[in-house]
């Protein structure tokens, strides 16, 4: 025994600087090259990753990071917009903000807009979805004509739709006409009924997203689940609700969350429905909008600046903790990399 062992280990032969080569002829890497030709690999994924991403990056610093940057240096000074800012006025714009009573107002409508999205446009997006689900005639052309009002632009909807709910427009002379005419209101200047008209509106354009978004996700459930359900006897209400809606929630949470953003930011439709001044008054006034009114329009560009940090920060915390805490497990799913 100790004879064929010691017969063995003189039939392989080991080079330092090269492979190690057995009785049977078979080349077996050295270790002194494994680490090298991991670091040569290495080297390599970075430079790639450098290449593909570093046009990406540079956009997103110049045209993301750096106007922030610029917007928060631009709010410590009272500027008219042109030539470099002298006055310095420290943190008195940012307390201006923190004080005017207009400012909290147009925050409160961005939360009324957050929540009254998230009630109206979800539940009925997701009707909407499980009904084009189902196999029935013209679905392809009823999918078109949802996802349409999406894609038109904001200024053809916002004038389109401020024609037809002036007073004299399209809206309350078709009440009129059908013997309705106790139901023509105000429709834009009222601030009873303005945030809702602008709610129907948000709706009508932003739910052909949320309706495609939700068939997407609908798709990727194997129907295998649904039919083994149906066969133990669950009726179709039971199937969507324990089957169908749990694994469609991660969609429900990213359109929930892209909903929350986007009605934070929202500025185009009241801007071009209500004007510069109105939207005050009629009580859909947002943080954008008021951005624009005590920024721009009243000459002073470094309150401007101010308040779009302060909407940056507000967007910004609302995002990290909507990640933190709704996100965490969609992330963590995905994150599969590092765990035994």
């Amino acid at each position: 025994m100790t004879h064929s062992l010691g017969e063995s280990r003189a039939t392989r032969t080991t080079s330092p600087e090269g492979p190690v080569v057995d009785a049977a002829g078979v080349r077996t890497p050295s270790p002194a090259h494994g680490p090298r030709r991991g670091k040569r690999i290495d080297r390599r994924k970075t430079l790639e990753i450098t290449l593909l991403s570093g046009p990406a990056i540079v956009v997103f610093l110049a045209f993301v990071i750096f106007p922030v940057f610029l917007a928060a240096y631009y709010g410590f000074f009272k500027w008219k917009g042109y030539g470099p800012p002298t006055e310095f006025v420290g943190l008195d714009n940012y307390l201006i903000i923190l004080r005017d009573s207009a400012f909290h107002e147009a925050l409160l409508h961005n939360g009324y807009i957050v929540v009254l999205s998230l009630i109206l446009q979800g539940p009925a997006a997701v009707a909407l979805a499980l009904l084009l689900n189902q196999k029935i005639r013209g679905r392809s052309v009823i999918r078109i004509l949802i996802f349409v009002p999406y894609v038109i632009s904001e200024v053809i909807v916002g004038t389109g739709w401020s024609l037809m709910l002036q007073s004299s427009g399209a809206v309350n002379d078709l009440f009129e006409k059908m013997g309705l005419g106790f139901l023509a209101v105000d429709w834009l200047s009222d601030p009873r009924i303005a945030l809702w008209s602008l709610m129907v509106i948000i709706s009508w354009k932003y739910i052909g997203f949320a309706v495609i978004l939700f068939l997407a996700g609908l798709q990727s459930i194997p129907e295998e689940l649904s039919e083994a359900a149906a066969i133990d006897g669950a009726s179709y209400w039971q199937i969507q609700r324990t089957i169908t809606l749990p694994l469609l929630g991660p969609t429900l949470r990213i359109w929930a969350f892209l909903s929350i953003i986007g009605s934070l930011q929202l500025f185009d439709l009241v801007y071009i429905i209500w004007g510069q001044y109105v939207s005050a008054t009629a009580g859909t006034s947002t943080m954008a909008t008021y951005m624009v009114l005590n920024g721009r329009l009243a000459g002073n560009f470094g309150y401007g600046n101010a308040v779009a940090v302060v909407l940056f920060l507000i967007s910004l915390v609302i995002a990290l903790t909507y990640q933190r805490y709704v996100l965490r497990r969609d992330t963590a799913g995905a994150l599969t990399e590092g765990k035994n």
